[in-house]
């Protein structure tokens, strides 16, 4: 989106010219639609988006990603996004193991593994932390692993690769 009125419209065909033979991917979509800002650009992008959607429907794939929650809101903000949007896809969260084996990817990756009661205690925090709010799935889990390394750099060594629990 420009930055002023009359901005919006050649970045935004810009883009999608660039994009044209392949794929649009815009991640937190619902950012276009912001009508609780009085300087809101983004109502002329979605405007332009939809009439290339409309217009040139063979030769782009538009893919509009975010949070369930805020992209329900962002499909009402304009009457004809409903029927140019042909799929919606709600990916579910991944569950508790799934979010154990990420994590054990991201150490890896690391050089870096758990030990057994390091295991289990970031298992429970897994637990704990999927039932609060703005729990972000593996983002949260690399926010959690990033965390435990600053704050505990005697719990986790390079040469020993392992990380170990502390209180």
């Amino acid at each position: 989106m420009g930055q002023f009125i009359g901005h919006t419209a050649p970045k935004t065909k810009e883009i999608i010219k660039k994009a044209m033979g392949g794929v649009l991917f815009i991640d937190e979509a619902y950012y276009l639609y912001r009508p609780e800002n009085e300087r809101d650009y983004g109502q002329e992008a979605i405007e332009i988006l939809l009439q290339t959607m409309e217009n040139h429907r063979d030769d782009l794939v538009v893919i509009l990603a975010g949070y369930k929650d805020r992209m329900d809101t962002f499909f009402t903000s304009n009457p004809g996004m409903a029927s140019r949007i042909a799929h919606h896809i709600d990916f579910p969260d991944y569950s508790e193991a799934e979010l154990l084996q990420i994590a054990e990817l991201m150490l890896g990756q690391l050089n870096y593994r758990f030990d057994g009661d390091a295991q289990s205690a970031f298992a429970r925090y897994v637990h704990l932390r999927r039932q609060q709010p703005h729990f972000a799935n593996a983002r949260s889990i690399r926010n959690a692993l990033d965390r435990i390394r600053l704050r505990q750099p005697h719990a986790c060594s390079t040469t020993t690769a392992r990380c170990r629990a502390t209180t």
